[in-house]
């Protein structure tokens, strides 16, 4: 009985705080839609596609991944991590920068957001639509390689540090799951 009562509590919370996204994000009169205001992706663009370049690139997104982490986690809204995220573009280059530097490499960072368009994406049970989305780009050097992106806000982008896969977890799913099996 205790806890169906918690996943009750745990749900309502849910609701609640899936409005208040809703809200926070697009105004007390209009809901998102799929390829509005729910998603900020990150795109990080390699110098080119030599393999050094190509290598450098997914250490810079280790690197800057590693630092968005805890931001991203503390913004409630979309609009919040954008706004968040635009105050900082200059750390973010700072970070990139620094990877780079460490390996090597002469050429800079550039970070900036934007509205890019993205083909449909599927992970692991979530699927992105091809639409138009708010991007935080980084372009390394000139930005003419093969790139990497993923979803940054909200918080479902984590990178297996060797370079593997992307894995998709909920914090608010994990936290249900524990409540069952216990």
């Amino acid at each position: 009985m205790n806890k169906r009562c918690i996943i009750f509590f745990l749900s309502i919370i849910i609701s609640v705080m899936t409005c208040g996204i809703f809200v926070g994000c697009q105004g007390a009169n209009s809901f998102p839609t799929k390829t509005q205001a729910e998603y900020l992706r990150i795109h990080i663009r390699a110098d080119s596609n030599e393999k050094d370049a190509q290598t450098v690139k997914y250490a810079v997104r280790d690197e800057v991944v590693a630092y968005l982490t805890p931001l991203v986690a503390n913004y409630p809204t979309q609009a919040a991590a954008l706004c968040g995220l635009s105050s900082r573009l200059n750390e973010v280059e700072r970070v990139a920068n620094g990877t780079l530097a460490q390996h090597g490499f002469e050429y800079k960072a550039r970070a900036y957001i934007r509205r890019e368009q993205f083909p449909t994406r599927v992970y692991e049970g979530l699927t992105l639509p091809a639409g138009e989305y708010d991007a935080l780009i980084i372009e390394l050097g000139k930005g003419q390689g093969d790139n990497w992106w993923c979803v940054v806000y909200p918080p479902l982008c984590f990178v297996a540090p060797s370079g593997g896969n992307v894995i998709y977890k909920s914090k608010i799913l994990e936290i249900i799951d524990r409540w069952k099996n216990s």
